[in-house]
């Protein structure tokens, strides 16, 4: 009976002292996993850096896509223009619908500002430049609204990037005295703009034009780099569309004295 009694006590005890090995295993692999993950924090701080790049791009590209795209289309067709807007709104909340392109789709929107902006200015109002800046202010209580409410943070800091770099250009144009010359160009054909432009780049080579480009450029600079230094997303949305001012202007000059 006794031995019966101790053969069923090993019987009993045998499995437990096994489950408990397994156990001490299985926590012993956790922690060994947990402290190979611990060694390799770079894979997630890269994705995530190079989303923030790739953000900062984008932001670049949709700054100069106002400029080379819509200038052209909305002096033919300032009505598709503007109800093209309604399009790039659509696709915004249709991309915010989805947590994995939400954030492009928070720029798009953004965009959408510049985009309905630049279409009225340069559809009906593109021969007075003393409009422009008005104009393309016409975003800022909603972007504002929105920030106070911490929402579209990326598309909106976009938006205001985007402003702050066409209220310097537009500054510029008014200390040099630029503004004739843009008058002059909306009112004569193609064909006969070179002249203008050769008389304004003139204007900008004076030591007054080149004193002010050089005190303009470092301001966009610095509004432009010191956001990165933040690491966030929405500054690097408003930094690639202040720094894009500068590539946009350069090429514009550029422009002028080729022709």
């Amino acid at each position: 009976m006794i031995n019966n009694t101790l053969s069923s006590y090993t019987t009993v005890t045998t499995p437990i002292n096994t489950d408990l090995h397994a156990t001490d295993t299985a926590q012993k692999s956790i922690n060994e996993w947990e402290s190979t993950l611990a060694l390799t924090p770079s894979l997630p701080v890269s994705q995530a850096a190079r989303q923030t790049w790739l953000l900062f791009a984008a932001a670049v590209f949709l700054v100069s896509v106002p400029v080379f795209v819509e200038a052209p289309l909305v002096r033919s067709l300032p009505v598709l223009s503007v109800a093209i807007t309604g399009f790039w709104v659509w696709l915004s909340f249709k991309l915010m619908s989805r947590p994995v392109t939400y954030l492009w789709g928070d720029l798009l929107l953004g965009f959408s500002w510049s985009w309905l902006a630049g279409a009225i200015y340069w559809g009906w109002l593109r021969w007075e430049p003393l409009w422009h800046l008005p104009v393309e202010s016409i975003g800022i209580p909603f972007a504002c609204w929105c920030l106070v409410r911490n929402w579209g943070k990326v598309g909106n800091c976009f938006y205001l990037g985007s402003l702050l770099g066409t209220a310097l250009t537009d500054v510029y144009f008014y200390l040099v005295d630029l503004m004739p010359y843009w008058r002059q160009i909306m009112q004569v054909e193609p064909a006969n703009v070179s002249p203008i432009l050769q008389t304004a780049v003139i204007q900008v080579q004076t030591p007054w034009g080149q004193a002010w480009a050089a005190i303009l450029a470092i301001g966009l600079l610095t509004a432009g780099v010191l956001p990165l230094l933040t690491r966030k997303k929405h500054w690097y949305a408003f930094s690639g569309a202040v720094l894009s001012t500068i590539l946009v202007d350069s090429l514009f000059l550029i422009a002028a004295i080729a022709a």
